[in-house]
């Protein structure tokens, strides 16, 4: 079984967002696999050793990104794929990234397509099902457990707290949810032997995209830091006193009325 996985390097669930200029800054910042695309990885590597085939990973981003994809490869990936970001400055958005992955996995054979239910930077939990529309594959979301059996698979998946059974054939794109599975450290020797094993780059000239394609549909106008809570404040008095006070703070004090 051939599987493909795609991944993102993302900001460490610890680091400290600053911002500077409107741009959040990567000054000394660690960077790590995006923490739903580690259930991604650990299911392909688990479907691999229990029936065979291969794992690639493929990752779009900067020069940086080859670290996350080493410990993806560490992790039992046999091969992995870093699609350059070009240095213009130029963010791209779902749209552009879905047709990214899309045009480098026109160069592979599949079976099974997986993908994290989101990115913990942007929360979007789009690309991976936009991949699927654009291959012309089915896709099935926000997964927590997977059966294979010859061409079909036997899907549960969460939906607010309650799990819906789907039966899906081969291939198809999954998205990865909390209590799939638990992912594995690397350990020493899948890191000695991560090394070894081919990591290919690709700019984005070798893929087969429209000009369309690579045009952002949205832009990100503005970015901020959520700002500081306030105290809190218990009103006193008898409730007509309260509510007095109340209205006249939601006037003068909050401005909402």
């Amino acid at each position: 079984m051939n599987i493909v996985v795609l991944m993102k390097q993302v900001f460490d669930t610890e680091e400290k967002i600053i911002i500077q200029n409107g741009q959040i800054q990567e000054d000394g910042v660690e960077f790590i696999i995006n923490p739903y695309d580690e259930y991604a990885i650990e299911e392909a590597v688990k479907w691999k050793e229990e029936v065979g085939g291969e794992v690639t990973v493929i990752s779009y981003g900067p020069p940086r990104a080859e670290n996350a994809l080493r410990t993806a490869l560490a992790m039992g990936a046999d091969k992995a794929v870093l699609i350059e970001q070009p240095h213009d400055g130029k963010e791209a958005d779902e749209y552009v990234l879905s047709h990214i992955f899309a045009a480098e996995m026109k160069q592979h054979s599949y079976d099974l397509v997986l993908g994290g239910n989101m990115a913990v930077d942007t929360g979007s939990g789009q690309v991976a099902i936009r991949v699927a529309e654009a291959l012309g594959i089915s896709h099935v979301s926000t997964i927590t457990k997977l059966t294979i059996e010859e061409q079909k698979a036997t899907v549960q998946r969460d939906v607010e707290g309650d799990i819906e059974v789907l039966e899906v054939t081969l291939p198809f794109v999954a998205t990865a949810q909390q209590g799939l599975n638990e992912p594995r450290y690397p350990s020493l020797p899948g890191i000695m032997k991560a090394k070894k094993k081919p990591l290919k780059r690709v700019s984005l000239k070798e893929l087969s995209l429209t000009e369309e394609q690579r045009s952002s549909q949205t832009t990100v106008l503005e970015q901020y830091l959520p700002a500081k809570k306030q105290a809190g404040r218990i009103l006193t008095g008898d409730k007509n006193e309260q509510v007095r006070t109340l209205v006249q703070m939601l006037r003068s004090e909050a401005k909402v009325i």
